[in-house]
């Protein structure tokens, strides 16, 4: 949901609770057989840091599975799966919860470092008056001005618009292409609701099964429309091909094949490989995608041709343009990519996010993994496939690229 509207009063904890009470809902798994749960977060509440812990205990996980929380910015949750995995690979579980949450409707707003510094010596003195005369001793009016969470680049200062901004502009994507990108994720997603594709990736909250980013009645003149929401007053990124601040939750049922036959579960997909990259976060900071999509399919032999299902978060249109403009560069490749000597190629149009995309149903930082894995691991039963690649970028440089069977 977009951030301040159906889900303002909750907490990424109450989202989490919902996405994972959901999971045990529909897969009926037991859970006293959990052996652990992994939730992302990026923009973490105060009050409730291990968001993992406190939302397995409200959903009904018992006391004695531990939980643990994760953050790598927009890969959170695709951290957590693969953490997840990871441990069902090396033997130490065979049952495990993973995701992640968040909440731009609630965020953690600081005061300033100079008021935060005289709290915090307050808390020595004894009396309030004491307290007070600390605390504004030399106040200035401007200490009040609070600190909201930057969407920015700790080492760069950047926030992400403008740097795919920059992006866009070194690949050459137009305008255009931009805006006619992102009414297509919408467009997709709208066809997919209607056709009640999306519907079994939904846990209703009060009844309401429908995500309302997406714009179904929307048009390429309406994008056109929109003025330059970063680089202005001639950038091509606006409010309208850039993804939106979205509150969300969303979980994934991870097991061994062993356990899972077992149980009686049939698998919908395996997950053969995952490759996590980090690139110059000056000049590339949303290029990732493309290094990691390279590097996995070198390392499984694999080409482009051999995927049938492909889902690449869509932080901007600008972004996954620029990269898979990049992976269809036969100079790009062979100067940045191991072992390519050509282009690794071209990503066809009809295989990619075919139900939509963060553009249209939302990017909630600490989730968006979970949603994309399930998507594509629902995609490739629907449109019979055998392969599917997900991959998505992330603040500072990182991206992550996964490759999943059809059982």
């Amino acid at each position: 949901m977009k951030g301040g509207t159906a889900y303002s009063d909750l907490m990424g904890y109450d989202l989490a609770r919902i996405a994972i009470k959901g999971l045990l809902n529909k897969t009926a798994v037991d859970p006293t057989i959990v052996d652990t749960v992994i939730m992302g977060s990026v923009i973490q509440e105060v009050k409730c840091p291990n968001v993992a812990r406190e939302a397995a205990l409200a959903a009904g996980i018992p006391n004695h599975v531990p939980c643990h929380t994760v953050t790598q910015a927009c890969i959170s949750a695709n951290q957590a799966i693969t953490n997840g995995a990871a441990m069902i690979a090396s033997g130490q579980a065979d049952v495990i919860i993973a995701g992640g949450s968040e909440t731009f409707s609630d965020l953690p707003i600081r005061f300033s470092k100079p008021m935060r510094k005289r709290f915090i010596a307050s808390m020595k003195d004894r009396t309030p008056m004491a307290k007070l005369k600390r605390i504004f001793k030399g106040f200035k009016p401007v200490m009040l001005a609070p600190e909201p969470p930057a969407i920015a680049n700790f080492a760069t200062g950047e926030v992400m618009g403008n740097s795919s901004d920059r992006l866009a502009a070194k690949f050459g994507v137009s305008r255009e292409a931009q805006d006619r990108f992102a009414l297509k994720s919408h467009l997709n997603a709208a066809k997919a609701t209607k056709e009640g594709l999306l519907l079994p990736e939904i846990c209703p909250v009060d009844g309401n099964t429908e995500d309302n980013g997406i714009q179904s009645e929307s048009t390429y003149e309406k994008l056109a429309g929109f003025k330059p929401a970063f680089i202005k007053p001639h950038g091509t990124h606006t409010a309208a091909n850039s993804s939106f601040l979205t509150d969300g939750g969303a979980a994934t049922l991870i097991m061994a094949e062993e356990k899972a036959l077992e149980l009686g579960y049939a698998p919908k997909v395996t997950i053969e490989r995952t490759i996590f990259v980090g690139v110059d976060p000056f000049e590339e900071l949303l290029l990732g995608p493309a290094y990691a999509i390279a590097k996995l399919l070198k390392q499984q032999n694999m080409t482009m041709e051999d995927i049938g299902v492909w889902e690449i978060h869509e932080a901007f249109a600008g972004q996954v343009l620029s990269n898979l403009t990049a992976l269809d560069s036969d100079k790009f490749c062979q100067e940045n990519f191991a072992g390519y000597s050509a282009k690794v190629g071209a990503v066809p149009d009809e295989k990619l996010n075919l139900w939509g995309g963060s553009l249209s149903i939302g990017h909630p930082f600490g989730a968006t993994g979970s949603r994309i894995i399930l998507t594509a691991a629902n995609r490739l039963i629907a449109e019979d496939k055998q392969y599917a690649v997900l991959a998505a970028c992330a603040d500072s440089g990182l991206a992550v690229a996964t490759l999943l069977k059809r059982y």
